[in-house]
């Protein structure tokens, strides 16, 4: 069973690759837009005294507009520092120069200049995805960083994807986190039962 989940993943991981490295760039752009706006209309986003976020690269949803954006907003912004454990940690930046190139080819925060996040409470952690479904579940890269992160983290997370990225189920395992909020540029989702009666 577990080989088949892995099998599985890996295939979905494979189309979903496919599909984002061959949408037109206009549509990307007019996607990543309509995401950011509903994203930064939430009132999870604007009650967020700190925004962990990942730095995106071709084939993922933008964030340096939200960067920017969060920090016009007087929010603290920290991003990921995978360490050598299969762990991540954040630090925060107070600007896109406080990055250097990881050897996975990733931008990371300096860790001779940034301080770590050593308290996570109001924070919004944005979590990125190859693919989600309605219930949170989504396909990573593998390698199971944010998974290991979530499983301790207890503030509130956001997924952010292509709405054409959106599967109903996916396979999941024992070790794989939801997130609590879906945003693509269609539509947000909530997720979690904790915010059913808030709008």
């Amino acid at each position: 069973m577990k080989n088949s989940i892995k099998y599985t993943k890996d295939e979905l991981r494979k189309k979903y690759k496919i599909l984002r490295i061959n949408m037109p760039e206009d549509e990307r752009s007019l996607y990543d837009r309509k995401i950011f706006e509903n994203l930064t209309s939430l009132y999870q986003y604007k009650n967020a005294k700190t925004i962990l976020t990942y730095i995106s690269i071709d084939i993922e949803v933008d964030t340096r507009s939200l960067i920017k954006k969060a920090v016009d907003d007087g929010k603290n912004i920290a991003v990921p520092k995978c360490t050598d454990d299969f762990g991540m940690d954040f630090y925060f930046i107070n600007s896109f120069d406080d990055l250097e190139t990881s050897t996975f080819g990733l931008l990371e925060p300096r860790t001779d200049i940034c301080r770590k996040v050593k308290n996570y409470k109001d924070c919004l952690c944005i979590v990125p995805g190859m693919s989600f479904d309605v219930s949170g579940y989504r396909i990573g890269y593998g390698k199971g960083y944010y998974d290991r992160f979530l499983s301790e983290f207890m503030g509130t997370t956001a997924g952010l994807c292509y709405s054409n990225c959106v599967q109903w189920k996916l396979p999941r395992g024992f070790y794989d986190k939801p997130v609590d909020i879906i945003v693509t540029d269609r539509y947000f989702r909530k997720c979690s039962s904790r915010y059913n009666n808030k709008e």
